[in-house]
Order: structure tokens, then sequence, then C-alpha cells
């Protein structure tokens, strides 16, 4: 029997410092104090813009004298006009830091920015490849306060913000150890007012990181450990979250297990991710729903691989079937209680996107963690039968 937890609120230094907890968005002026940061800039997007969270974070900074000025120029899959645009303000203005509030987009074009503002180079030369982050100067990195509104990305302890390349539609990984932000306010009552979709999706974004981490081939036993109880937390609470957003104790555990997943994926990612990026940039699907559409298609493809993991997990998850099939089975249960189409078809990819989806899934950073080997024609055959809905 797993304990019960006695707090939705702790202090953490696991893997950057955070503080987790209802309320704990009063500690931005202190969290910025503490990192020497006295001319913020604020980043979000324009969703966000209008909501009261922004206007009493902006009002909280001034009273505790940290002008801050504010940016939301950020597409739902922010590219590279985004963080120049930024990056023009953050100097313009001589910010010293970034705070980022919101989801995802936000939270890579606001990583992105700290990480130009005293870069020389195009931002595409510090793409993750090889060792490309080393031609950075560490020193030209500003720090960033990292506030998640949304319960799926976890890019709040990432290092790195994922940019789209308007030249060519690819989504691109920046990557630098120094980019992992300083402090973490993760307060479960600013993403209540989530609808359900966006719950749904953005949870579901969690599950795919913990559980394409798990899946993973690589050697980690600590991310192995912490993407089992955040695939545990998802089945937990994901359902509950998306049919009662105002339950902060499920918005509470939703933002663990998203944390968690960015740190377990570390590890590794997949074939989901590598799908999931392609269809983004080119049809602009929403990358955790993406995900979630493919996650099926892509257990019943590496099964050979990863028959027993999902065994395994399914023991843990307390499954009734706790075999391969169970978990898939699961998985296919989850998304339909949650509101998960089953087909990338009904998202708006067409079978036309194959041809080069499937090169660019094969060169996605992500494909090297897929526990089976791919080649162009595997993901071919993937994203058909994720179009017309064959699981077989």
């Amino acid at each position: 029997m797993i304990d019960t937890y006695p707090s939705l609120a702790g202090n953490w230094n696991f893997p950057t410092k955070m503080r987790f907890g209802p309320g704990r968005i009063q500690e931005l002026a202190a969290a910025c104090s503490a990192a020497g940061i006295n001319r913020p800039l604020l980043v979000t997007d324009p969703g966000l813009k209008p909501l009261p969270m922004i206007a009493d974070a902006l009002a909280l900074l001034e009273k505790n004298g940290i002008p801050p000025a504010l940016f939301t120029d950020v597409h739902p899959n922010p590219v590279g006009a985004d963080v120049e645009a930024g990056l023009k303000v953050f100097r313009n203005n001589k910010h010293d830091g970034v705070i980022v509030v919101g989801g995802g987009s936000a939270m890579d074009a606001g990583k992105a920015i700290a990480f130009m503002s005293g870069q020389t180079r195009p931002m595409w030369d510090y793409e993750d490849r090889e060792d490309w982050w080393t031609r950075a100067d560490p020193n030209g990195i500003a720090p960033v306060i990292a506030v998640p509104t949304t319960a799926g990305t976890g890019s709040e302890v990432g290092r790195a913000a994922v940019i789209t390349d308007e030249s060519d539609h690819t989504k691109k990984i920046i990557f630098h150890p120094k980019m992992m932000p300083v402090d973490v306010i993760c307060d479960p009552e600013l993403t209540t007012g989530l609808p359900p979709h966006i719950t749904a999706a953005t949870g579901m974004d969690a599950l795919s990181h913990n559980l394409e981490a798990w899946c993973s081939p690589f050697w980690h036993p600590l991310a192995q450990g912490v993407a089992l109880e955040g695939m545990r937390l998802c089945k937990e609470w994901l359902p509950e979250a998306t049919k009662r957003g105002s339950n902060v104790e499920a918005r509470a555990f939703m933002l663990a297990a998203s944390s968690m997943g960015a740190t377990a994926f570390q590890k590794g990612l997949g074939s989901m991710h590598a799908m999931s990026h392609p269809c983004s940039s080119l049809r602009g699907t929403h990358h955790g729903l993406t995900n979630a559409v493919v996650m099926p298609y892509v257990l019943v493809h590496n099964k050979a691989a990863i028959d027993e993991k999902l065994t395994a997990a399914a023991r843990y998850l307390g499954l009734k079937d706790q075999s391969f099939g169970g978990f898939v089975d699961w998985v296919l249960t989850l998304r339909e209680e949650v509101g998960i189409p089953n087909t990338l078809k009904e998202i708006g990819v067409d079978m036309d996107i194959i041809p080069e989806a499937a090169a660019m899934a094969l060169e996605d950073p992500s494909n090297g963690g897929n526990p089976v080997p791919m080649t162009v024609a595997a993901y071919e055959t993937l994203y058909s039968n994720a179009i017309e809905g064959r699981l077989a």
C-alpha cells in the first residue's frame, strides 16, 4: 500500500530549487531577490496576458521594488522569430533575468531568450547535437525563474528549449546545462482554471514523458524510479483533474507528475515525441495532444523491446491485467476517459504529411531513445496507422 501524502507543500532541490504548494506564487519577489534579479522580463503567452495571475505577478514585483517588463509575443509552438523579438526587448531594456509564467511554449521561449541574452552566435549553433552546447558562453546566460501554469511539459525543470526553425519547419532543441531555471514556483492554484481539454492534453504529455523515459533503453536508475511514480500519479489524478479542475489536490499531483516527467526524460524519449514534433511544426497540432494520440501505436510497435517493462509498470500501477496488453488497454481507456481522439486524422494530420514527417521523425533527437531502432519506412507505417486508426 502506497502511503498517503501529509502535505501539498514542500521545498525541494531536485533537479533544481523548487517551491511547491498552493499560494507559493506570493514568493515570486523573494525568488527574484535570491537569484539576484533586479530588472526581470516576464515572458508569457497571449492567452495568459489578460488574466489576473499576470497582473497580480507584475503588481507583486512592483510592490517589492523589482520593476518588471512584459513580453507576450509567443506562438503556441514558439519559433525563432519569437526568441529574436524577446531578445531585443531584453537587451534594449537592460534586463538581468527572465521570469517565465505559462505552459511549454512560454517556457521554451523564455528560457531561449535568457540563454541567448549574452551569446554572439546564431541560436541554431547551439542545437542539441554532439557537443554544440560548449560553443556557448556560460556567463552570457541570464537566470530564469519558472512558474508553470500547466501540468504537462515539465519545462520548468528542463535544460533545453524546443524552438521551430522557420527556414525548414523543423523543431530544434537548444540545450545548455545552465538553461535550467534557478528557481521554480509550482503553485497548483495557478492551474485550476485550465479547461478540461487542455488539462487532458497536457496531462497526457506528462504521462508520455514518464512512459517514454521508463521504456528508454539507456541506463539511468534514478530517472527510472522517478518515471514509474510519475506514471502512477497520472493514473490516479489525471481523470480527476480533468473532470473537476478546481480540485487543488489533483492539480498538485499532476503538477508534480509533470516535473517528474521532465526530470525522468533525461534518460531518453522515443518515437512518440519524434512523431509529434513534425506534426506540430507542419500542421500546428498541440504537442501533448499529439503525443497522446500516437501513444498506443508506438507502444504496440515497440512491443518486442518493452513487453517486460510495461508488464512491470502494470504491476506497479495496480492494473487488473498486469501484462503488456493490460497496460495498452489502460492507456486506451484513459484516453477515452479524458477525451483524447483515437487518430491523427481527427486532429488535422492527413496522409500527405507522411513522406516529409517520416524523414523528419527519423532525424529528430528523440528518435535515438526509442527502444526499437527506427527507419523511414517504419515511421511511414506508424504515421499511416495513427492517421487511419490501425492499432494491430
